[in-house]
């Protein structure tokens, strides 16, 4: 039933019927009264989709992330929707598989769905190229990843110090033959990159490209490169993993190897989650604030929503090295 139907019924004007639902007070009792009986007695419900087109206001927000069975990602969404929710605002999750296609064409819906906001991990090229961003009229906030030279909110961490110091770590275990797995679609897995190979250039260790591997953020792409390379004549001492899913399919790997860990070979990765405490040798991590970087973004959004004109904020989070046994030292 429509706003013309309800109108017809209580023989009143489709104004009148807007300003009754809408709880505008120049409208006569015995007139309101009708009115909600019709609504009543037909069980109408408003559209409000067309109500936000015509108000251009929407309780919707976009996140765009990579992939939500990531442990990160999951922590992320779960914090930007206990944020949104607190605020009547509903959350939209899309998943662009580090796919710029599916990224744009996320946020052309945004645009298209009237969204109040978007909150964006984006993808290697638009990190590259965040001026065709400016084709949207969206209040967006950037987490993750970051973009260079251009004014938008962004949630971060420092992921090159991060990454340098979870290998000075490993060296100083003595370990030497050191590979690393790297996302390459994000700007995120180049930054990690960078600062592993400061830290190889500080102790004097040649970069090895066969050690590098730089691939999907999959499981099953880190377990296939990890069993090659523990497959080599000279194979690597220690195994690093740039975020969960592929710290998931690399260990799985040395674990069918059935190799001691960190005796035959040391292992680390960025991300906390309960698999990486629980198993044993417990799993050196870089622990990401996920639910503070998802909350502040949220919270972020909602105030450039309310006020457009705000100054751009860049926040940048604290990561945390936890030492455990999987690496030669700490406790399990």
């Amino acid at each position: 039933m429509k706003l013309k139907d309800i109108a017809e019924a209580a023989g009143v004007s489709t104004a009148t019927v807007s300003r009754v639902l809408n709880g505008k007070v120049n409208v006569r009792p015995e007139v309101r009264e009708k009115v909600l009986e019709v609504v009543a007695r037909t069980n109408y419900k408003p559209d409000r989709a067309a109500q936000r087109l015509r108000s251009r206001k929407s309780t919707y927000i976009g996140l765009i992330v990579a992939d939500i069975q990531s442990p990160f990602f999951a922590s992320v969404a779960r914090a930007v929707e206990d944020v949104a929710q607190k605020n009547n605002y509903n959350v939209i999750l899309c998943n662009t598989d580090e796919n710029h296609d599916k990224e744009r064409m996320y946020l052309e819906m945004m645009q298209n769905e009237n969204a109040a906001g978007v909150i964006l991990a984006p993808t290697l090229r638009l990190s590259e190229n965040f001026a065709l961003t400016k084709s949207y009229s969206l209040p967006i906030v950037v987490i993750d990843r970051q973009v260079q030279g251009h004014s938008v909110d962004m949630v971060l961490i420092d992921n090159r110090q991060a990454a340098l110091e979870l290998t000075r770590h490993i060296l100083s275990q003595g370990y030497k033959r050191i590979a690393a797995l790297f996302g390459n679609n994000s700007a995120t897995g180049q930054q990690r990159q960078s600062g592993f190979k400061e830290a190889l250039h500080e102790a004097e260790i040649p970069e090895n490209d066969i050690l590098i591997k730089n691939l999907p953020a999959k499981e099953h792409a880190a377990h296939k490169a990890v069993s090659e390379l523990l497959e080599l004549p000279d194979p690597p001492d220690a195994v690093i993993t740039s975020n969960g899913l592929l710290g998931a399919g690399a260990f799985r790997a040395i674990r069918d190897k059935e190799l001691a860990v960190p005796e035959k070979v040391a292992f680390a990765s960025f991300d906390e989650s309960a698999w990486t405490e629980m198993t044993r040798p417990a799993i050196t991590v870089v622990e990401q604030p996920t639910y503070a970087i998802g909350q502040t973004a949220c919270e972020m959004l909602i105030k450039r929503i309310i006020d457009p004109k705000r100054p751009i904020r860049k926040v940048v989070l604290d990561s945390k090295l936890i030492i455990r046994q999987s690496c030669g030292a700490g406790a399990v």
